[in-house]
């Protein structure tokens, strides 16, 4: 007996999982801030605080400042909020406006890290490694003075620092400008053969990860100028080196 398939129009199950991709990922995001450790917070005096936000297309999504006896601020966020449109459903391959960067809030000069992870979650919210974080894929700015620690990072964790010192009320460039959801992730197609009832055999197709989140998170962390080697060791646990321009040398 000859199969009949039947088949849904591509760009309506492109339009439905994508949907779900990202209306169940807003909650899902998360923007940190993280900081140096205690040996070199003791050194600063109250005339002084060191303060980082993280911001996002322009808005500051996650901010905190620390005036040597307390912190203020909120030091979590939302990302990806408002990267579409009402209405609008995501679309695997298009590219959306994902600017990310730092600012100093603080009221002295500091050197900035920041950690990126992409994952994804199944429909039942369990972390699944068959899909790369790859397919996750952001735009970033290489060469405007952010550079990425290949040694610390893995494919689901991406850490980069900003090599120049970042003066009290100065932004970095973006770290990056876009996100993109890679359209590989809807060429796994499912296909099942089930009776109708009527002694006939239909073909039923979907896609293997129809359902499914992606998450992307960001922290940032803020160390000082002063003493800058031995800071960068105490506090993230790296070697470098300081330029005479200030400029930091990341082996």
């Amino acid at each position: 007996m000859r199969k009949q398939p039947v088949w849904a129009k591509p760009a309506l199950l492109f339009a439905a999982s994508a949907a779900l991709l990202l209306a169940s990922t807003v909650g899902s995001t998360r923007a940190a801030l993280t900081y140096y450790s205690d040996n070199y917070a003791l050194e600063m005096t109250v005339a002084q605080s060191m303060g980082v936000s993280l911001t996002e297309n322009g808005r500051i999504v996650s901010h905190r400042d620390y005036d040597g006896s307390a912190w203020n601020g909120d030091g979590s966020g939302t990302l990806l909020e408002g990267i579409l449109d009402e209405g609008e459903k995501l679309i695997p391959g298009k590219s959306y406006e994902e600017a990310i960067g730092v600012s100093n809030s603080g009221s002295i000069d500091s050197y900035v890290r920041v950690i990126l992870q992409r994952s994804w979650l199944n429909p039942e919210g369990g972390k699944d490694t068959s899909l790369s974080p790859d397919l996750i894929s952001l735009n970033v700015n290489t060469g405007s003075g952010w550079v990425e620690d290949a040694r610390s990072s893995t494919p689901e964790r991406m850490v980069f620092y900003y090599t120049r010192p970042l003066p009290s009320g100065q932004s970095t460039p973006l770290l990056c400008d876009s996100l993109k959801i890679d359209p590989a992730v809807m060429k796994e197609v499912l296909e099942e053969t089930v009776s109708d009832g009527e002694g006939r055999q239909v073909i039923t197709t979907s896609y293997a990860y129809d359902g499914y989140r992606f998450c992307l998170e960001a922290e940032v962390d803020a160390v000082q100028t002063h003493n800058a080697e031995d800071a960068v060791k105490s506090a993230w646990g790296v070697d470098v080196t300081v330029a005479e321009d200030g400029s930091l040398s990341i082996p």
